[in-house]
């Protein structure tokens, strides 16, 4: 089943096309990883499913509703999207920042209630942030960071999460631990994820459902060990590579071809000897 879905969808900046006639269906309860080369649109793609983008034609359903004939309000009940970067105005603390996720549920006859407070307090310790609640947003760490943004989208308390390179900028430490966040947030609370990431073996490990893209089209989805090949590779990112299963997660790795500097097996044996 699907709860988020793209029906030809098109979507351009002015008279530049990025997606052209595109069908796309996010299967529910699953991580989904949009791939492909820089440029390709899916960032324009997953900024369309948050409504953030107007389709140029084609539309948008979002649990069974057309997403265009919805009010903003009550598609962020639904849907809560974490855009690339996100930035903070200045000395926003994380739990002022957390607060936010709860403004699409207040209205003049509901204000800030126990529930919200309860909520709150849940993003806190789903992102092991509890620590930093009185911290200035703009003084954490690059992984305390994004995992402070998340918590606010956890707070709006939606089925359906969206992401835009999560891992950007963060070592490597601190991309396997919001990676393993959102893995875990889908097994424990069937979350929808739908999330872009630029590597490869990482949305191999994480995504139940890889939707690669090239020439504004969808070129293969499917599970990571059905789709992901030489072929893929090479059509989708120009890049030859060998494609092996990865030692711990029994996924599918690929290894770039390059130049690469190349280590004598041999003289090192016999240094090690």
């Amino acid at each position: 089943m699907s709860v988020l879905e793209a029906q030809s969808l098109t979507l351009s900046y002015g008279e530049h096309y990025i997606i052209e006639n595109l069908d796309l269906k996010i299967p529910e309860g699953k991580i989904t990883v949009l791939v492909g080369a820089n440029g390709c649109g899916k960032s324009t793609l997953l900024r369309s499913l948050a409504r953030l983008l107007k389709p140029k034609s084609g539309g948008i359903l979002l649990e069974g509703d057309l997403v265009g004939s919805l009010s903003t309000k009550e598609v962020a009940k639904r849907l809560a999207i974490l855009p690339q970067g996100p930035i903070a105005p200045e000395g926003l603390t994380v739990l002022q920042l957390i607060k936010q996720g709860r403004y699409p549920h207040q209205s003049w006859l509901k204000q800030w209630s126990k529930e919200d407070e309860k909520i709150v307090q849940q993003a806190l310790e789903a992102t092991r942030m509890q620590e930093f609640p009185e911290r200035a947003v703009d003084s954490l760490s690059g992984g305390q960071r994004q995992r402070a943004w998340i918590a606010m989208t956890l707070a709006q308390k939606t089925n359906i999460i969206l992401l835009d390179e999560p891992t950007t900028y963060l070592d490597m430490t601190h991309q396997i631990e919001i990676l393993d966040l959102l893995f875990d947030l889908n097994e424990q609370e069937n979350r929808t994820v739908v999330m872009v990431l630029h590597d490869l073996n990482l949305a191999c490990r994480y995504a139940h459902h890889i939707v690669a893209i090239r020439d504004k089209k969808i070129y293969a989805q499917g599970k990571p060990e059905d789709i992901v090949n030489t072929d893929m590779v090479r059509d989708v990112f120009q890049m030859n590579c060998d494609i092996t299963e990865d030692p711990l997660f029994g996924t599918p790795m690929c290894i770039p071809h390059g130049k690469g500097r190349q280590i004598n097996k041999k003289k090192q044996q016999s240094v090690l000897l």
